[in-house]
């Protein structure tokens, strides 16, 4: 009888690291797959994805359009791209509260027995939150053009806008990814996601002019990363432009993958 390779569990912890990348695409696909059936199974988890672009807009237009610009519609070019920019960022914390989620019900101990590349149930997730992100930019923008939003970039301009906020969030859901994985409960991921994106949306040129501010914030605000997503986003949504905010925000959003996906990639090898 001829002697037949055995494979043992270590042998296959190794044959899962090593997975080619074609196989790991194929995994990654398919655990986005999983989690966007999860998502249609369970629509509660888009309520703040469906309520928020729609709620803000109207909220923040009605409440401030008059104080700030006037009127109404002379606020919406403002106003659209920043609550463009807060609500796909706040939406980015939900990768690594439902991360944690799936960790703390062993859901990824039963992926180790799975003969998948470790890495793609990390991968799939980060992947399928991008329909999140879809999702609030589409939501968003026809909430403006309902309230009287006809921004001069045109389609272009608004399409190039909404990818913009969409390539930031997906970059700053690798910092949340490590926070889910570290921390101790998806209550704790966004605690600590909130500590960290209100203030930075809320204390930047969003909703107001910069030149409205005392001195002091206004040297924060100004360097915030959010005013220069803001401002990116205004100028491709309202003027079809590019300009030096853009780039910086490509450079920040790069930098932020840089640094945080070896790192929540290394956390979550060790877990995984």
């Amino acid at each position: 009888m001829e002697n037949q390779a055995v494979i043992t569990p270590a042998s296959e912890r190794t044959l899962r690291n090593h997975a080619s990348f074609v196989q790991t695409l194929r995994d990654t696909v398919t655990m986005a797959y999983r989690n966007l059936l999860k998502m249609r199974r369970t629509p509660e988890q888009f309520a703040d994805v469906l309520i928020q672009p729609i709620l803000f807009p109207i909220m923040f237009g009605y409440l401030f359009g008059g104080a700030i610009s006037g009127n109404v519609a002379a606020y919406l070019p403002a106003l659209i791209p920043g609550i463009l920019a807060m609500s796909i960022l706040t939406t980015s914390q939900v990768t690594g509260q439902q991360l944690r989620e799936d960790m703390d019900k062993g859901v990824f101990n039963r992926f180790k027995s799975l003969p998948i590349a470790r890495i793609a149930p990390l991968a799939g997730a980060l992947l399928a939150d991008t329909t999140r992100y879809i999702i609030v930019a589409v939501l968003t923008f026809a909430t403006g053009f309902f309230m009287g939003y006809h921004p001069g970039g045109g389609i272009v301009g608004v399409v190039a806008g909404s990818l913009l906020a969409i390539g930031v969030a997906w970059c700053l859901s690798w910092v949340f990814a490590l926070i889910g994985v570290l921390a101790r409960s998806a209550a704790s991921v966004q605690a600590i996601a909130f500590l960290f994106i209100f203030p930075l949306t809320f204390l930047s040129n969003a909703f107001v002019p910069v030149d409205t501010l005392p001195d002091w914030l206004q040297v924060f605000v100004k360097i915030n990363p959010i005013s220069h997503l803001v401002a990116a986003v205004r100028e491709l949504a309202n003027h079809a432009a590019i300009g030096s905010d853009f780039w910086l925000c490509l450079v920040t959003a790069l930098v932020i993958v840089l640094i945080f996906a070896p790192l929540t990639v290394r956390a979550y090898m060790r877990k995984a």
